[in-house]
């Protein structure tokens, strides 16, 4: 981000980029790669070895983002993930089984996305406004808290489809499938939610808005201004 300061202006609309302030591409992928090492493992060394591959290749990708700067709890959490999922296979005895903290995760995440929504408290804006350093100005400004609340339902739908790619494979012990559907569901499935939820926000905003990084205070000298412009 070096320099960058003095080539946008503070009102240009390049740094307005969902997948910029969400950010989540690396981590999305990185997230794939233990569940592919143990359907992979499952196929060629049964429940032990998808369970070796899967823990071997999160701690893996736990010390490469380690290596590379990611904070520590970030890196944790998701080898502890790894490490709950492979130890509820191995209860269980059922290899399907190590997908069933990703759906409870999924599901979780569905219903929290849409209770933000409904109590005015849309998580897109709670994201996007903490990486702004926006606080909780962001909520000040009607039209973007209605720009945000319709653009979270974006979100809460990939938690949804998951769920319900997820469960009947599951529930019918397909392994592979699941192995493929967790790929395909993580970034792919992100990029489309950044990408349509980003164009939710942009046609919901009026023409006279400054954008996400400017919340328009409808009670101060800032709305009044925009509104006239």
């Amino acid at each position: 981000m070096t320099g960058t300061p003095q080539r946008q202006p503070d009102d240009g609309p390049r740094p307005e980029s969902l997948a910029d302030l969400l950010g989540g591409r690396r981590g999305a992928v990185d997230a794939t790669l233990p569940p592919l090492a143990f359907g992979l493992g499952w196929v060629l060394g049964g429940l032990g070895g998808g369970v070796l591959a899967a823990v071997l290749t999160g701690t893996a990708v736990a010390g490469w983002r380690w290596r590379r700067g990611d904070r520590p709890r970030s890196v944790l959490v998701g080898l502890l993930a790894v490490c709950v999922a492979a130890l509820i296979a191995l209860r269980t005895g059922r290899a399907a089984d190590f997908f069933l903290l990703q759906i409870a995760a999924n599901t979780a995440s569905a219903l929290a996305w849409a209770v933000s929504i409904v109590v005015r408290w849309p998580l897109l804006g709670v994201v996007a406004g903490t990486a702004l350093g926006q606080r909780t100005r962001w909520r000040r400004d009607p039209a973007l808290l209605r720009a945000y609340g319709r653009a979270s339902w974006v979100w809460a739908a990939t938690y949804v489809l998951r769920v319900a790619v997820f469960v009947p494979l599951w529930l019918y012990g397909h392994v592979v499938a699941l192995t493929v559907a967790r790929a395909a569901l993580t970034w792919p499935l992100i990029a489309a939610a950044l990408a349509g939820s980003w164009v939710v926000i942009r046609r919901s905003l009026p023409a006279w808005h400054p954008g996400l990084r400017h919340p328009v205070d409808p009670a101060g000298t800032d709305g009044v201004a925009a509104r006239t412009e």
